[in-house]
């Protein structure tokens, strides 16, 4: 395994833990951001061989929709909405990072149970992925504001795409491309429907939302 390659696990898993452990929604919009950035370099570590064309079209919609599109539009939700922190989660930051940490080494132990190629550090890859697919879902799940769980939407595709560009060794450009493009859509609808729920009830925080219930006359 390369310097590379090790290099860009490790930053991820700081990336997933300062996603676990940040209150600050620009924080947490910021490590978005560097994982895309992060992922756009993973072709070139991940397939050595194989057409150069192919390996810089999937680095750079990586590049542009996940380093830059997709944090700038939720840092316009982020102001739209005129919040900045993530008050009162479901589950704290302190535990949050504990159950991140032991999630890493479960995430560990899984992925080296699976038949995987042989090359190197495919298992740390796997890891990485499932952890970054825990860290994803974690958010979505424990924090109430609807511009985190978004956060935490994008975190999870983020570990399905380290999964799709290190197992799947031939998959058609268009696929890969596809899949850019759904979240993309997905993303642009969840930032229009947090606009219009702020606008209809001041706040962007979905356990609140969840007491609303009809008139009594």
């Amino acid at each position: 395994m390369n310097v590379w390659l090790s290099a860009f696990l490790i930053l991820m898993v700081l990336s997933n833990l300062a996603l676990l452990g940040s209150s600050r929604l620009g924080v947490c919009i910021r490590c978005v951001a560097f994982q895309g950035w992060l992922l756009a370099f993973l072709p070139f570590f991940v397939h050595t061989e194989g057409a150069v064309y192919r390996l810089l079209l999937i680095a750079l919609g990586t590049l542009v929709l996940k380093g830059f599109v997709f944090p700038a539009l939720l840092t316009r939700s982020m102001q739209e909405a005129d919040v900045r922190r993530e008050v009162e989660p479901f589950i704290g930051y302190s535990l949050s990072l504990l159950f991140g940490l032991v999630a890493w080494l479960g995430c560990h132990w899984i992925a080296a149970r699976f038949p995987l190629p042989t090359e190197p550090g495919m298992v740390l890859l796997l890891s990485e992925a499932l952890f970054t697919m825990y860290a994803g879902f974690f958010l979505i799940v424990s924090r109430k504001k609807a511009l985190t769980q978004v956060i935490g939407y994008l975190v999870l595709e983020n570990g399905i795409y380290i999964i799709g560009i290190t197992l799947a060794q031939n998959e058609p450009l268009l696929v890969e491309m596809g899949i850019l493009l759904d979240v993309f859509a997905a993303v642009f609808i969840m930032g229009i429907t947090m606009f219009h729920i702020n606008r209809e009830f001041d706040h962007i925080d979905t356990d609140r939302l969840s007491t609303l219930k009809d008139w009594d006359s």
